[in-house]
């Protein structure tokens, strides 16, 4: 059963830093991609950043671009997601996901991704 966890949320100051982990399961099927996503309360669920593991590159949301960064450690089967100069609008919780297939134009959509972390909160207030 393919398992992921994200770990990493809390409480952080405007201005500051974060980074999200998403381990994957040994028995974590190959995946084509993988994603994070965030939801806001009483907003729907939005793709942030994608990493295509098939050739390395990776995507992101206008809103993310140039502060969140996406990265990989194959050794330890992880993704992480560092985030800086954090906003409060930033506030939600974040998921992983992953993606038995790909397809780059739709690589920050809900619909490509079969599985699904459980999500870690991040709060971003002074």
């Amino acid at each position: 059963q393919v398992q992921l966890v994200e770990s990493g949320g809390g409480l952080v100051e405007p201005g500051g830093s974060l980074r999200l982990s998403c381990a994957a399961s040994e028995f974590t099927l190959p995946y084509y991609a993988i994603a994070w996503f965030r939801q806001a309360p009483g907003k729907e669920r939005e793709g942030i950043s994608c990493l295509s593991t098939s050739d390395g590159l990776t995507y992101y949301a206008d809103s993310v671009k140039d502060r969140f960064i996406i990265s990989r450690d194959n050794a330890k089967n992880t993704v992480y997601l560092q985030m800086n100069s954090l906003k409060p609008e930033d506030t939600a919780v974040y998921y992983c996901a992953t993606a038995l297939g790909f397809n780059s134009m739709y690589a920050l959509s809900r619909s490509l991704y079969d599985y699904w972390g459980q999500g870690t909160q991040v709060t971003v207030s002074s």
